[in-house]
């Protein structure tokens, strides 16, 4: 019972733990719309409602480029229907459970107080021009302009983060709270994981934007908009940078007011943040002395601010350099391959192909290419020792090349797999006490999301973990070396043997016991000594 009772505490951290047997509008509620049920929908919800928030806003401008909606005005209009669809079916869900919100349902008519209401009259306005339009006959197209209004919608989210962050945060200081925004910690809350989608959404914007201006027919159009989107983009970067440097010294390992600073500002992700936003200021400042504009090509560096938001890039970090002495012999062997193959075909081509073969440089270039397998025809061998030694030199290729692809492979996978043992452990640990907390919970749900565990390898790898304490638990059933090496569990398993020892004893034939102790060979003096006084103890007084 007391496992069953385990296994219920800890489901319900990890997934919404709501009965079938309730009633509709209730298991409705508990299931899309209540924020203190862990596990359920509620955030996915507001998450997908956002960015449909931000898509209408993107609409909403380019609908304003007639080169641009004008041949898309169908898929314009289809896209406003959708998101119309959308918001009025959340509206009217709001409104039927209303009485189940704790806002409204201590009020006499909850659906009316939840109509009236500033967040129901948001969402409310933002669908009205669409319905006017379609059933009044008068033009409205001013009401559009009511479109905008969707973008309020995302305040009902903030809101709550920020009124739960002002909550963790009371009596801290303004730079405190400036770093449970921008760092990760334990008074950041949904503000911080807020703060964190912004930036990574702009990332996204900024760099689609980058590429897109590469279209010459796409920037003739849009470069204006392009314009104005790469000084906003630099403006919240630039904002996050400065933030980022002002409350560092509250992280730990930098908390000196200058020398933290400067550590943090030469740490990797500093150093990209820098690159991120440098090409705009430099070419601001520095056009009428250089051409700077081939600088607009390092604004892709921003895509490497993501790195921040991912375990990916730690993981095959650690691969790296965990692997990176097979990975150097393996370079070594490659560039030794490559440095020999073009000597080869320089030797071999030079005399037929002086213009491709000039040098051995340029020779490496066909070797890399050889060797890889790529084979791009431009530079190929025309003499018959050089199309020999080509067809062993790719042969042999496929193999060498392989090698640190296979490596990473590898390596790669048994580091996900250590990760995996190690939160198993750490399961391990936090059973110890027969029960899962809040913060072991989110540490196990961090943990997950960042090895792209699945619900059910997540319960797979708990119930690996649950299985290591139970076995614990039965102490005869270890190694005797693991049993040895604790004092507890050692004392544990020579009361076990003790007790084994005696029912031994009661369930014996004493006579004929006795009678097999007296042969040579059989128990030392010591042993016969222990096993008397055993006896002695156990046989009932007469």
């Amino acid at each position: 019972m007391q496992e069953k009772d385990l296994d219920e505490r800890l489901l319900s951290h990890l997934s919404a733990n709501i009965s079938s047997d309730l009633p509709l509008r209730k298991w409705l509620h508990a299931w899309l719309l209540d924020p203190h049920i862990e596990g359920n929908h509620h955030k996915s919800v507001d998450k997908w409602i956002g960015l449909l928030i931000v898509a209408n806003l993107f609409a909403l401008i380019f609908e304003h480029v007639p080169a641009i909606y004008e041949p898309y005005e169908a898929f314009f209009h289809y896209f406003d229907i959708v998101s119309v669809a959308i918001f009025s079916i959340e509206y009217l869900l709001r409104l039927y459970l209303a009485p189940e919100d704790e806002e409204f349902k201590k009020k006499r008519f909850a659906r009316t107080s939840y109509v009236t209401s500033p967040f129901a009259i948001i969402d409310l306005l933002s669908i009205l021009p669409f319905f006017l339009q379609a059933f009044i006959a008068i033009d409205l197209r001013f009401l559009r302009l009511l479109r905008l209004l969707r973008i309020l919608k995302l305040f009902r989210v903030l809101i709550p983060a920020i009124k739960e962050f002002i909550a963790v945060n009371r009596g801290r200081t303004f730079r405190q709270k400036v770093h449970a925004v921008v760092f990760p910690s334990e008074y950041g809350g949904e503000l911080h994981a807020m703060f964190d989608t912004f930036i990574v959404i702009w990332v996204i914007i900024s760099v689609l934007a980058v590429i897109l201006e590469s279209v010459h027919s796409i920037h003739y159009l849009l470069n204006l908009e392009f314009l104005i989107l790469d000084a906003v983009a630099v403006s919240i970067f630039t904002v996050e940078y400065c933030l980022r440097l002002y409350c560092c010294v509250e992280e730990p390992g930098y908390q000196k007011a200058i020398s933290g600073r400067l550590r943090l500002a030469k740490s990797p992700s500093a150093i990209i943040d820098l690159l991120a936003i440098a090409p705009f200021f430099l070419e601001v400042f520095l056009h009428h002395l250089f051409d700077l504009r081939f600088m607009r090509v390092f604004r892709l560096l921003r895509l490497l601010k993501l790195t921040r938001y991912t375990g990916a890039t730690k993981s095959l970090s650690q691969v790296i350099v965990r692997e990176w002495p097979v990975m150097a012999a393996s370079a070594f062997i490659m560039l030794l391959l490559v440095v020999m193959t073009a000597s080869l075909g320089y030797l071999f081509e030079h005399e037929a192909q002086p213009d491709k073969f000039e040098n051995i440089p340029q020779s490496i270039y066909w070797a890399v290419i050889t060797l890889a397998s790529v084979g791009y025809g431009d530079i190929s061998p025309v003499t018959p020792a050089g199309r020999a030694m080509t067809i062993v030199l790719a042969l042999i290729g496929i193999g060498i090349f392989a090698i640190p692809a296979a490596l990473l492979s590898a390596a790669f996978a048994d580091q996900l797999k250590s990760d995996r043992d190690a939160l198993v452990n750490a399961i391990y640990e936090m059973l110890a006490d027969g029960s899962i907390d809040d913060e072991e919970a989110a540490f196990i749900k961090a943990e997950s999301k960042r090895l792209h565990l699945s619900d059910t390898d997540l319960q797979r790898l708990i119930q690996k973990a649950k299985r290591e304490r139970e076995l614990m638990d039965d102490v005869s059933v270890l190694p005797l070396h693991k049993i040895a090496a604790n004092p507890y569990h050692a004392l544990e398993h020579y009361k076990y043997l003790l007790g084994q020892v005696r029912q031994l004893n009661l369930l014996s034939n004493q006579e004929a016991l006795n009678q097999a102790m007296t042969k040579p060979d059989q128990l030392t003096e010591s042993e016969k000594q222990l096993w008397r006084l055993i006896n002695r103890q156990e046989t009932p007084p007469t």
